[in-house]
């Protein structure tokens, strides 16, 4: 290493916290940069040293080469670390970088650029011998677009030249389809990556993504540490991924092993890099799909099955050193599996969610990589992924155990997750197997959630049995707790507990302990964040947090929220009546409103997209549930709207629409 290295992370979240872990092992000093929204968020305090770069918009902070250069300056970092997403693969960023005299931790900028453009990463696999999906890259004209489309064969895959992480991807099915796939893939890339080149290719019905993770060093050194499987996929974003790939014959192994040590040597790539394929689990035949030249999201499960630090690495190469192992050197033990934590609600079109992380429990038997701690805030502006749980186990069915295992102990209240989501796709039988494709999650419906009423009886449970706790301990019982929430000196007690959705009136006879519902009686004990409930002989122990009158309590893996409502709420607030909103389309989420598709007077049916919004960085098309004909319109392109903001409303029955 040089003299005094000082290590500024170009990123924000848990990357930015693994990157400044591996920078403290290696004793070299890091700096964060911050947006306005992150001026308090968990990777600036996890750094030694932290600079504010601009405005909660990225365009202004994370995206700004001039602002991040200049940040390096007056922190007086020596190398820049560019994590993931934002400008990690973007060569203007790493040539300024560079031009600045300072040390990049990536591969140079000209292999960058070869790599960076799709179309050209395909031109230079195909004159290395990689083998390439049938596509056309020659034009950008619509019309020669669609023409390519009809000769290659519907399905077709229309899909960013730039850029990567899912962004940018549409299929069209049907000649009908192409046009709007065009224009979203087009308009998405544009704003995800500044450019909105696209190429088109056949759409392999049944594909595997297969990839290889590559390393080289700037002396001419290049090793591969083997393949990761990413077919769990939504969105073209991956969800759970593992180390090594499953179901693979020696050979076609070897031959993917061998494909991307020569197109990496071909571009004389140095530092870590993916190399990524499209395998047809028909005919076993695979696709080159592009490099990715950075560090992967899904890197920790090639780090726990080979025992190599990947930034540890980088971080050499980078100040010039020789790459410190040789291909024979590296030895793969046991498997692991990665499952990515999201702000989002499955059960609601994967809409993401944003909040205050109320409470969080983490597992302790597992890898846990996160941006966020308890009273963080998830805001609308960045990614939704809030943390990677990654397990590592002798072989792939003790891998996922404790995958599992990890996923019903961690308890996170505040926004919605999709941890009960990942809960149910490590328990499927496909994903047992280890046989599934990209396309598995089109193909499998998800299972209904436990829904808030089935949850409320439980929550009313461990409310009540942290009350008589405290009853039978404490001479002014539920001080600790705030005012009791039920209607006192009756019974049974009731409960009221409310959600967004609606208020559950529970009531409760009984006491210390012993407890009866509906004629259904109970044990419940409730301490150490969970409540263990006994009911004609079955006990269920439930993750529980209570703090004041708010409950989260988890089941089946996923989290309910409640908040005990006080007796004045309950007899003075009334249930309240509708409102002009419920004959309209409301903004699920904050987001930038990107196009309207409607106008006054505009019939329109089940289906029909009405308004295309923008948030967590991918457009979401907020679509007509039934027939009916708009009455206003209250929105246009390059609007910011709030959650629960009136887009457009209704002349006809709003259940129609």
């Amino acid at each position: 290493m040089s003299t005094s290295p000082k290590l500024l992370i170009a990123n924000r979240g848990e990357i930015a916290v693994r990157i400044a872990q591996a920078a403290r092992r290696a004793g070299i000093p890091s700096v964060a940069v911050y947006s306005d929204a992150d001026r308090n968020s968990y990777h600036v305090n996890a750094c030694d040293e932290a600079v504010h770069i601009g405005a909660a918009d990225s365009a202004s902070s994370y995206l700004s080469v001039a602002r991040l250069v200049e940040a390096a300056r007056t922190s007086g970092a020596t190398l820049v670390h560019p994590g993931y997403g934002f400008l990690a693969e973007n060569s203007e960023f790493a040539r300024a970088v560079q031009e600045a005299g300072l040390s990049w931790v990536g591969p140079s900028p000209e292999a960058i650029e070869q790599m960076g453009s799709k179309i050209e990463a395909r031109k230079l696999a195909a004159a290395a011998g990689v083998p390439i999906i049938p596509g056309f890259d020659r034009s950008q004209d619509p019309e020669d677009l669609r023409k390519a489309a009809r000769e290659i064969g519907y399905p077709v895959m229309v899909k960013a030249s730039a850029g990567g992480g899912g962004k940018g991807i549409r299929i069209a099915h049907t000649p009908e389809d192409f046009d709007l796939s065009l224009r979203d893939a087009k308009e998405e890339a544009r704003r995800s990556f500044g450019d909105d080149a696209v190429i088109v290719e056949r759409y392999i019905t049944q594909p595997r993504h297969i990839e290889v993770q590559i390393v080289g060093d700037r002396h001419g050194h290049l090793i591969h540490l083997g393949t990761r499987e990413c077919s769990l996929q939504r969105r073209h974003q991956k969800v759970i991924e593992e180390a090594p790939a499953q179901n693979l014959s020696e050979q076609t192994r070897k031959e993917l092993h061998d494909a991307a040590l020569t197109l990496s040597q071909s571009i004389a790539y140095d530092n870590a890099g993916t190399v990524e394929f499209i395998l047809d689990d028909d005919s076993g035949e695979f696709f080159f799909l592009e490099i990715n030249t950075r560090l992967q999201v899904e890197h920790p499960v090639t780090e726990l099955v080979t025992n190599v630090d990947l930034v540890d690495l980088q971080l050499r190469i980078a100040a010039g050193d020789v790459l410190p192992l040789e291909q024979s050197q590296i030895a793969w033990t046991g498997h692991a599996i990665e499952a990515r934590l999201n702000a989002e609600d499955p059960w609601n079109g994967f809409m993401p969610q944003i909040g205050t992380i109320a409470e969080l429990r983490i597992p302790e038997a597992i890898r846990w990589d996160s941006g966020v701690v308890a009273g963080s805030e998830v805001s609308p502006h960045y990614d939704s992924m809030l943390a990677k749980l990654i397990s590592w186990g002798d072989d792939r069915e003790r891998a996922r155990r404790n995958l599992l295992a990890g996923l019903e102990s961690l308890h996170i209240a505040g926004p919605r997750t999709n941890q009960g989501f990942l809960r149910w796709l490590l328990l499927h039988p496909r994903v047992i197997e280890g046989r599934v494709t990209t396309r598995f999650l089109d193909e499998e419906p998800l299972p209904s959630v436990p829904v808030a009423d089935s949850c409320a009886p439980a929550a009313a449970l461990g409310y009540l049995a942290a009350l008589d706790q405290q009853a039978s301990s404490e001479a002014t019982p539920w001080r600790a707790l705030g005012l009791a929430r039920f209607t006192p000196h009756v019974a049974p007690r009731v409960v009221s507990l409310s959600t967004e959705d609606g208020r559950f009136d529970i009531a409760v006879s009984g006491s210390n302990g012993a407890y009866e519902i509906a004629g259904a009686r109970y044990a419940a004990r409730w301490g150490d964040g969970r409540l263990t409930l006994e009911s004609d002989g079955r006990r269920e122990m439930l993750p529980l947090e209570l703090v004041a009158d708010q409950i989260s309590i988890q089941r089946e893996g996923h989290t309910q929220s409640f908040r005990v409502v006080s007796r004045e709420e309950r007899w003075l607030g009334g249930e309240g009546g509708g409102s002009a909103a419920d004959a309209a389309l409301q903004a699920p989420f904050p987001g930038l409103v990107t196009a309207v598709e409607v106008e006054p007077g505009a019939a329109v049916k089940e289906g029909d997209v009405l308004v295309v919004l923008e948030a967590m960085k991918m457009l979401h098309s907020l679509a007509a549930s039934g027939s009916g004909r708009v009455a206003e319109v209250f929105v246009k392109a390059g609007m910011n709207v709030e959650s629960g903001s009136v887009l457009v409303t209704f002349e006809d029955d709003p259940a129609d629409c």
